[in-house]
């Protein structure tokens, strides 16, 4: 029996660092408008609402096909169907640089999100099967810390693209960085070891579903997913106008250069991961909320340093929340006897459902309330998180010692 590889072997960082790159490619390809949001407006004509379907219609693509990737998984492969997203994406993406117009651009990026669920999809469950138990919630955190990397690079790329020649240049700058990550993936990601083929048996399908769906803590958990990214979406799908605007009047590369405080997501998702596996996930993950909440408030004076400080502390706090909530679910689900791709499916369902979601009234709330409107709607959010916290320290593990 695979028990799952230890930190130090070579198998281990050929794991990690290769979902690593994996995460920075999904989340590079995925993010990759909206540093443009403000040239499209001027581009195409449409409004801040509009502009911002082109991140809201991606999100919901990916949302939808984490409802199928999750069960695919199950039967054909992580492995496999990692690779196969990682390559649609990218052809997708370019298809989405040369996109003649604004609908043919909200369609594929619609289809964009979609082909990009292989990933999310099976990369906490391929973490859990093929790694050691003791090191899988700071393994998680490495892997989501991956994905801030890439929504960083996603952000200035695109900014400094649509500088030299337009948003077409900006997209495709991220989809030669994708291309890449994917190569990297092909060459280091090792085969699943711990996998176990699960039969295409739609009855045995739906009872591992219906674990998935009636667990008290996996729901809570799926919530804090939707409302801790559509806390953070807001502030950044704004910002770009926030700062184009008075008093800053800066250009989208300038502009996009407040994305470089990315890293630290790394670094939080990391640090906290470990933290979680000293101290507990239930203890660490409120932390986050607040620090989060904090920032967020740090935001509202009209001065760039705060601006920076505080958006900051929002990706602190949510890279932290979304570490340790992403690596709980596939944990809680074995324990329970689900389906721990479905599981992760479904959170990452709602993850991204918040985002699209949110992300949207986010264009709303900029529209009637400008960054104030903004700010609110992040704090509610952002108390929701907490709310679910306190509900998931109440409620008990399902394996003595572990959640």
């Amino acid at each position: 029996m695979h028990e799952g590889y230890l930190p130090g072997t070579p198998e281990y960082r050929r794991v990690v660092w290769s979902l690593f790159a994996a995460g920075t490619a999904t989340f590079v390809l995925l993010y990759s408008t909206q540093a443009l949001l403000p040239d499209f407006t001027r581009h195409f004509g449409v409004s801040s609402e509009s502009a911002t379907l082109t991140i809201s219609l991606t999100t919901l693509g990916l949302g939808c096909g984490l409802l199928i990737a999750g069960p695919l998984s199950d039967v054909v492969g992580r492995t496999r169907l990692i690779h196969l997203s990682l390559l649609a994406s990218v052809l997708v993406g370019l298809a989405s640089a040369l996109a003649p117009t604004w609908t043919s651009l909200l369609v594929l990026r619609f289809a964009s999100g979609f082909v990009l669920a292989g990933l999310p999809a099976v990369a906490t469950a391929y973490l859990r099967e093929e790694l050691h138990r003791s090191s899988q919630a700071s393994a998680s955190g490495l892997y989501v810390g991956g994905t801030a990397v890439g929504a960083m690079f996603s952000r200035l790329l695109a900014g400094a693209g649509a500088e030299v020649g337009g948003w077409r240049w900006g997209i495709g700058a991220t989809v030669a960085l994708g291309l890449v990550c994917a190569v990297v993936v092909r060459m280091w990601l090792p085969p699943s070891r711990g996998f176990v083929a699960v039969p295409g048996n739609p009855r045995a399908l739906l009872a591992t579903t219906r674990k998935a769906l009636t667990d008290r803590g996996l729901l809570a958990l799926y919530a804090i997913g939707g409302c801790v990214l559509g806390a953070m979406q807001a502030p950044f799908n704004m910002v770009g106008f926030r700062l184009t605007e008075a008093p800053f009047h800066l250009g989208l590369g300038l502009a996009s250069l407040v994305f470089l405080v990315y890293p630290l997501g790394t670094i939080s998702s990391a640090w906290f991961g470990r933290l979680a596996d000293r101290h507990g996930r239930r203890t660490v993950a409120p932390v986050g909320a607040g620090i989060a909440a904090v920032g967020v408030v740090v935001t509202l004076p009209d001065h760039l340093s705060t601006l920076v400080i505080g958006l900051a502390l929002v990706v602190i706090g949510f890279f932290a929340v979304h570490g340790i909530a992403s690596g709980w679910v596939p944990v809680r689900a074995h324990a329970g006897g689900a389906s721990a791709s479905q599981a992760a499916s479904l959170y990452l369902f709602t993850y991204y459902l918040g985002s699209a979601v949110f992300g949207t009234i986010a264009g709303l709330a900029w529209t009637h309330g400008h960054w104030p409107g903004v700010v609110a709607l992040s704090l509610v959010l952002l108390a929701a998180t907490a709310g679910l916290t306190v509900l998931l320290r109440r409620t008990p593990p399902l394996v003595p010692g572990q959640w």
